[in-house]
Parts: structure tokens; sequence; C-alpha cells
């Protein structure tokens, strides 16, 4: 009995739970169903305040009229200008010498290496000269014994004994001797290869023991005191580059302001295959900063105009009629964009000097040049 109390006490906990979580589901969904209300019932508000406000901007652009397309000026003042024309150079010592020897022979001894200051007469190399000193001390002792020849047959001569042709003769073979002595020492100096001016031993393309030959380099030598600089110039500006000419020589690869220099020289010959002429331009080089074949461009100004006309290149446009910008007119009240044909004259860099069609304060259109028309309503902005 007590366990049937105690089962049915539980049945009635159990349902009226479910009784319970059955009255809460319901609550829920009444509480949705009004909430999907209220947002349903905002919704058509903000729709029909949405066309509302559409309809009014709608009306306002219909009365404020067209936009207008802004643009940016630039008004027209007589300016400086100029054109200036860069050719690359090359740069060359002026004092530069692939030194070989003046003789055949072995070479017996090198003195210097690659890299080392040398002073003018310093001794390079030296060949062999066992074969030529032999030579001079033989030729050494047959002039001892011509002068003595010489001497007694003069002195015969002088008291009338003996015959002319034999005093010619002695005296022949002294000058002979003499001159082969002079021959031979001049040989034996030339086997002492020396500097034939201040610099440095750039390369040494030579080796003890092998030979040497006129004509053959084995040493080359620079002196970078003083540089020159060449630059092939096309024939157009002939008459435009003369002898004592300022020009700017920059060199690009190093941190240095444009040198200021002259024109040394100038060819007269024109080169058939690249049809330009070369000039040439001489540069003091202390500290020896300029290297030969360093990257060089020489500038030279071929135009000036102090009192020009100059636009941006780029609103420059062309048709079938010939090149045109925009400027700006007043129309009225209006201010529009209008179509003015040019005649351009020099361009330089991105800029471009116009002779004719515009005149000082004349407001070229510099920004939004592309997006109008001729006749075209626009707004100035600054």
């Amino acid at each position: 009995m007590h366990m049937k109390r105690i089962l049915r006490k539980t049945s009635v906990f159990f349902l009226a739970l479910v009784l319970l979580g059955a009255c809460q589901r319901g609550n829920d969904i009444e509480k949705k169903k009004k909430q999907l209300a209220r947002y349903k019932t905002q919704l058509v508000e903000l729709t029909l305040k949405i066309k509302q406000l559409e309809k009014e901007l709608a009306a306002d652009t219909l009365h404020a009229g067209p936009s207008l397309i802004p643009v940016r000026t630039l008004t027209l003042q007589p300016i400086p200008f100029s054109h200036d024309v860069e050719v690359s150079g090359t740069v060359i010592p002026e004092k530069e010498a692939f030194v070989s020897s003046e003789i055949n022979g072995q070479i017996k001894k090198i003195y210097v290496i690659e890299g080392q200051h040398v002073k003018e007469g310093q001794l390079l190399l030296k060949l062999n000269t066992e074969v030529t000193e032999s030579s001079i001390a033989e030729a050494k002792a047959q002039l001892a014994l011509a002068e003595k020849l010489y001497e007694k047959q003069k002195e015969l001569w002088d008291q009338h004994i003996g015959s002319e042709v034999q005093y010619l003769q002695a005296k022949t073979n002294l000058e002979a001797a003499r001159e082969r002595l002079r021959s031979l020492e001049a040989r034996l100096d030339m086997a002492y290869i020396k500097a034939p001016f201040d610099g440095i031993i750039d390369e040494i393309h030579a080796k003890e023991g092998e030979l040497a030959a006129p004509g053959r380099q084995l040493v080359q030598l620079l002196n970078l005191d003083r540089m020159k600089i060449y630059a092939d110039v096309s024939e157009t500006y002939l008459q435009k580059v003369h002898k004592g000419d300022k020009v700017e020589v920059l060199f690009p690869d190093l941190d240095s302001e444009p040198y200021r220099l002259s024109v040394f020289r100038k060819e007269n010959a024109i080169n058939p295959k690249s049809r330009t002429f070369k000039i040439e331009i001489k540069l003091n080089n202390p500290g020896w900063y300029i290297k030969p074949n360093l990257f060089t461009l020489v500038r030279f100004r071929d135009y000036h105009n102090p009192r020009a006309l100059v636009v941006p290149s780029e609103i420059i446009k062309k048709d079938i009629h010939g090149y045109f910008l925009y400027v700006v007119r007043q129309q009225g009240k209006e201010t529009v964009a209008r179509k003015v044909y040019i005649t351009p004259g020099v361009f330089f860099k991105d800029h471009t000097q116009v002779r004719e069609g515009l005149a000082a304060g004349d407001r070229v259109i510099v920004e939004g040049y592309d997006q109008v028309t001729n006749g075209e309503k626009i707004q100035v902005t600054e």
C-alpha cells in the first residue's frame, strides 16, 4: 500500500511538470507573433519614408539642373624656357700609354706591380743585355785602336809623310768606330724600359722570361690627373655646338654636381655611318675620382626663350585639324570649356612651348581636360 501511494504521487508530479512546460511554450510563441507583427508595421512605415525621400531628391535634382564638371586651370604667363640635348660620352685619360719595347729581347726583370704609382723616367722592365754589353766592350776596344791609328796617321800627315788616302781612311775608321759604339749604347739604353710620364701601373701584360718585341704591349700606364671626354653629337646640331661653348657634364653613378665645362675641340668631319660629329671636353681630375670609361652624359643647350608661353605636354591633343587644348571662357554668367587650336613649338621633358593660339592671361585646363568637350559647362576649382 505504501508503494502504491508513492507511485501515485510521482505520477502527479510529472504530469504537473508536463502541463507547466506546455504553458510556457505557448507563451513564447505568443510573444514571437506579437514581435513579428511590430516588425512588419515598422517595415511598412520605413518603406513609405524611403519612397518619400526618393521623390524629394528627384525633384531637387531636376530643379538644380545637370552637374558641372570640375576642372583645374593654369593661368599663362611668359616664363624662361630652354631646350637641352643630352648625349652619352666616353671618358679616357689625357695621358695613357701601352708601353712596349723598341727592340727584340728577353724580359730579364720586371720592377713594378699593378696599381703602383711611378714617376717619369722610373725603370719598369729590363731586357737581357748580355749580348749588347759584350758588343759594347768589343766596340770600345775597336774605338781605342781606331783612335791610336788616327793619331799616328795624323802626325805623319802633318809631317807630309804618307798619302792623304791613308789619313782619310784612318779618320773614317775612327768615326765608324765611334758611331758603332753610340749605336750599341743606344740599344743598351732601349733594353731599360722606363715610364714616359708620371702615372699608375694599371696592367702588366708580360712575365719575366718572355720575349719582348716592338709593338707588343708590356705595361699599361695611366695618368688620371686630367681626363678627356668625347661625345658623338647628331649632325642636326652642327650649327648649335661650337668650340668654347659651355656644356654640362654629368656622372650619374657619382654623387657629384654637374661639371660646367667648355668644348675644347669640335671635329669637322661627319661620321657617314652614325651621322654624328665628335666633340672633345677636358676635365681636371683631382683625387682621381673619375675613372676611364665611366658612364657620362654631356648636356648642351640648343634653344632658349626668356619669355615663352609654356603648357604641360600631356594636355595637348590632336585631331584632323591639328593640335588643340581646352581653355576657360565666360559665356554670360556661365563658365565653359573652349577648344583652341595651337601651334606647338619646342618641347622639353614634360612641357611644350606654344608659339601661336594662346596669349598671356589665358587659363588652360590642366586637370579634367580629358572629360570636357567644346562649349561644355564647367566648374573651376582651386
